[in-house]
């Protein structure tokens, strides 16, 4: 039913690579939005430039697909103007930390009810195989032929110092996981930053040798554990997953009408 309610199915075939992670992540988003019941009519969804920015034109939502890095700026307007509507940002490498890094940590400041969706596959797939903030050092990339020495931001840690009252992580690999965070975080009051671990077998696995599609997504399996667990306490170097904060914080569309209020003398 998902299918036939949020899709765009004439815009498909999709532009993804075959093997990449991001249609995954399109369906664990569909998913939860099902399970929660939304009604498509009240979601909006804005993205920016790259692989993971064309969500937007998948889904039958209202959707803007905005300039690079500016897609949480064009939310936080939606929002503002429209508080009842939910608002979902899809965003990769650039446009969540490299061009957008700073409306990305402002957003985590302000708390405003926005999703924030970082589709995290460590490299700029869509314009050629360019190395990100979240590549990490001495890995390969068009742009690093002799390898980055370039550290990589870590998004779970940059969200939660900035402000965020909801931050989770997850993979492509555990879809369904996935599923229950996005239900989460979409539902929690304030800003919520959900980084999902994605494959890209063409550009990042290729040049890094990390195989295809399955050797990476195996990779995501045992290369993560979830908070809490045995294996991460046995194994600190494995990437963990799961929510790491979830808090009750005032929101910022509900301040900012109190301001008006105020102004008004109501």
């Amino acid at each position: 039913m998902a299918v036939k309610d949020y899709l765009r199915q004439r815009f498909f075939p999709h532009m993804w690579c075959p093997g990449c992670g991001h249609g995954t992540i399109l369906n664990s988003l569909l998913r939860a939005i099902e399970e929660l019941g939304l009604n498509k009519n009240n979601i909006v969804m804005t993205s920016g430039i790259g692989c993971s920015a064309r969500i937007s034109g998948y889904v039958d939502f209202h959707s803007l697909h905005t300039l690079h890095g500016r897609a949480l700026a064009f939310a936080t307007g939606v929002k503002l103007s429209k508080p009842s509507l939910k608002t979902i940002v899809p965003m990769g490498d650039g446009d969540a930390l490299a061009i957008g890094g700073n409306h990305f940590i402002h957003a985590c400041r302000r708390n405003i009810d926005i999703t924030a969706i970082v589709m995290n596959n460590r490299i700029y797939g869509m314009t050629g195989g360019q190395f990100s903030p979240l590549s990490g050092q001495g890995k390969k990339a068009t742009t690093a032929p002799y390898l980055t020495i370039d550290s990589e931001f870590d998004v779970v840690k940059l969200a939660m110092a900035a402000g965020a009252s909801f931050v989770a992580r997850s993979t492509a690999y555990h879809a369904k996981e996935a599923t229950g965070i996005l239900k989460k975080a979409i539902t929690h009051k304030g800003f919520s930053v959900v980084e999902i671990l994605s494959q890209c077998p063409t550009h990042y696995g290729r040049k890094n040798k990390e195989g295809d599609a399955p050797a990476m997504l195996e990779l995501h399996k045992t290369n993560t554990a979830p908070l809490g667990s045995k294996a991460l306490e046995e194994n600190p170097h494995l990437v963990p997953r799961g929510i790491f904060i979830a808090e009750e914080r005032p929101e910022y569309c509900e301040e900012y009408e109190k301001v008006m209020n105020k102004a008004q003398g109501r």
